[in-house]
């Protein structure tokens, strides 16, 4: 933007300029002096509309399109309107009780951040973005089960209940008896531990002759804790849903922006840096368009808030991913309402 504060707008730019956006967020099409006179109660011409429109893109506010003759907001104009000017619309209470609904419709936590994630996509029209945060599962029980000569499934079972299975390697000649020992092991000296804080307690005890284990079982402890230190890390912490929403009929048209759209989309890594800004913060981060690099070829906007656990402390950010036309004034208290419930969630 050029540096103009709404304070500096007159009354009448300020009208002119709020129903050209509203109307073009309403319909993502360039506005005409002509609809503006039926919309607003400006009681202006539609040739001093004109003039108000040509003040406000000399201004950098709105932009002319070279196949049309209406008006619509630039990013400077938007930033504008969205930080100054917006009529904010709370969720209603049915949108309400479908977040909390899915934020508290059971199983693990990642399963309830995948359903919010859905529901926000569904009720806002845009992708929505969940990143989750990176905990370690905390061991409660581990067991080994034999597949074959070379290989066993690790079972953990976390301290929230969760049960998931791995498979490990097993070096030649390892006697079924191991594994049980490794597995009786680690549920009866790590349970209560993190994979890192267990990796160390047995690295400790090994290394002062105090673990009652055998080499082979020993390596077998080792083998299980790596797998799971290793795929976790590994493990995408960004969950998108609903990205066909971004393909409306104003995106089918231009076929070149959806590819690098959903090519951006794919770039989870990117995306999560990008929402990392926003732990940051103790509020709401609205990125418009070309305000972020990553999407400052295809013209979106990023809305996200971070979410809080009991402690008060941020472990994750929800968000959409929508066009730069989206409606602000709907999406961006949608948005700070699913973070409120997460972080009850999280409590």
């Amino acid at each position: 933007m050029n540096g103009t504060p709404i304070t500096e707008l007159s009354a009448r730019a300020r009208e002119v300029f709020r129903v050209v956006v509203e109307a073009y967020l309403g319909t993502g099409a360039p506005v005409g002096s002509r609809t503006i006179s039926k919309l607003a109660s400006l009681n202006l011409s539609p040739a001093s509309i004109r003039n108000v429109m040509q003040d406000l893109e000399e201004a950098g506010l709105l932009a002319a399109p070279h196949t049309s003759a209406g008006r619509m907001p630039t990013e400077s104009g938007l930033r504008l309107f969205v930080d100054g000017m917006m009529q904010a619309a709370l969720p209603s209470a049915e949108e309400q009780a479908a977040i909390e609904g899915r934020a508290r419709g059971g199983g693990t936590i990642e399963e309830a951040l995948v359903a919010t994630s859905v529901a926000l996509s569904g009720l806002s029209a845009c992708a929505g973005i969940v990143l989750v945060p990176r905990r370690e599962p905390v061991l409660r029980q581990f067991s080994f089960v034999p597949l074959n000569a070379r290989q066993a499934i690790a079972v953990l079972v976390g301290g929230d209940g969760t049960v998931e299975n791995r498979v490990v390697d097993l070096p030649p000649g390892m006697p079924p008896s191991a594994l049980a020992e490794a597995g009786n092991y680690m549920s009866t000296r790590l349970a209560g531990l993190t994979l890192s804080d267990a990796r160390g307690r047995m690295e400790e005890e090994i290394g002062r002759g105090r673990a009652a284990l055998d080499m082979a079982a020993a390596d077998l402890v080792a083998r299980g804790l790596a797998v799971w230190s290793e795929d976790g890390a590994a493990r995408p912490v960004l969950i998108v849903r609903g990205a066909a929403n971004l393909i409306d009929a104003t995106a089918a048209a231009d076929l070149e922006r959806v590819r690098q759209l959903l090519d951006e989309i794919e770039g989870k890594e990117e995306i999560a840096r990008l929402l990392d800004m926003a732990r940051g913060g103790a509020g709401m981060k609205i990125f418009i368009g070309s305000e972020n690099k990553l999407f400052s070829l295809s013209g979106s906007s990023v809305i996200a808030a971070p979410y809080h656990d009991g402690d008060g402390q941020v472990v994750g950010v929800v968000g959409v991913i929508g066009p730069t036309r989206l409606n602000y004034a709907r999406v961006v208290p949608m948005v700070d309402f699913t973070a409120q419930a997460l972080t009850r969630l999280m409590a």
